[in-house]
Parts: structure tokens; C-alpha cells; sequence
């Protein structure tokens, strides 16, 4: 299965993308989406929604995660995440949700990690030689892990702590 993670923002939205087979992780590829901060916020949308629809397009993922957002942290990132998932949805993409504490818990083992223990464990779990920058695309990567790792248990679609926004 070809999974796209996704760690939304609008200034940045990291991107990784892996292919799990068999309990096994790969990276194919990583990066970010990044907006110029003196666009209008409507033009960096459609910038977004535009990158997005080139990485799905190209890679052809079969699932997307992207970290659950709370929408009253950060209105702004919020609308982005809107995008993202309409994106999604127009390709006919099954995007899943994930909080933090459970992409920490599925990388980690531990859901109260910090974040370089994370970044640590996910090039360790991919074998890179260093760690995905930038941090926003080594996030990513963790969210398409925590996703491999959900879609193949047995209990995935029994969680009521895991959203599928399809």
C-alpha cells in the first residue's frame, strides 16, 4: 500500500510518501509544499490545493493520513487543512486522521515523545542516513507510518480514535 502523509500548515505542508508491505516501511520520497508569506492567503491556498494535486497525481497513493488539527489553535492552518482534504476528496482519496499522541504512540511507542524522538525513530524505522528536513516532512513521514501501521491491525476500523474523513 502506497500511503501520502501529510503535516498540514500553510506557510508549509510536509509531505512523505512510503510504501508498507508486510509490516515493512519505505520511503519513495519527501519534501514540502511552501507558500511565499507575502501571497494574499487565498493564493496560497490554490497554491496548495494545486501541489497537492500534482504529489497525488504523481505518486498515486492508495491512502492519505494527515494529523487531526485542532481547528481553535489555528484558524488559518485550519482553512488549509480544508483544502487539503477537499483536494483529496475531488481525487476520490480516502484521507484518516491522526492525533499527535497517536502518531507518537505508533512511532515511538511512547504517545508523550517529543519531537526529536520521533524524527529520531522515524529515520531509524525508514534506515536514513539523517533526518528528513525539513522538520515538517519528517512529521509527515511519522503521520504515513502511524497510518501503516493502523491500516494493517485488526482493531483499525473498531478505534473510534481513528477518523476516516471519507
Amino acid at each position: 500500500m502506497r500511503i501520502l502523509g501529510i503535516d498540514p500548515g500553510v506557510a508549509t505542508v510536509g509531505f512523505g510518501v512510503i510504501e508498507a508491505q508486510a509490516g515493512r516501511q519505505q520511503m519513495i520520497q519527501y519534501g514540502a509544499i511552501t507558500t511565499p508569506a507575502g501571497q494574499p492567503l487565498a493564493a496560497r491556498l490554490v497554491q496548495i490545493a494545486q501541489d497537492m494535486e500534482t504529489l497525488i497525481t504523481q505518486f498515486q497513493p492508495d491512502e492519505m493520513s494527515i494529523e487531526e488539527l485542532f481547528f481553535s489553535k489555528n484558524i488559518t492552518t485550519g482553512i488549509a487543512v480544508g483544502v487539503i482534504l477537499y483536494t483529496a476528496e475531488r481525487l476520490h482519496l480516502p484521507v484518516y486522521e491522526y492525533t499527535p499522541m497517536q502518531i507518537k504512540q505508533a512511532v515511538v511507542g511512547y504517545g508523550l515523545a517529543d519531537k526529536h524522538q520521533v524524527m529520531d525513530m522515524t529515520r531509524r524505522l525508514l534506515k536514513l542516513r539523517s533526518i528528513p528536513r525539513p522538520d515538517d516532512a519528517a512529521d509527515a513521514l511519522a503521520i504515513a507510518m502511524c497510518h501503516a501501521r493502523s491500516a494493517t491491525s485488526l482493531l483499525r476500523r473498531k478505534d473510534p480514535d481513528v477518523k476516516e474523513t471519507v
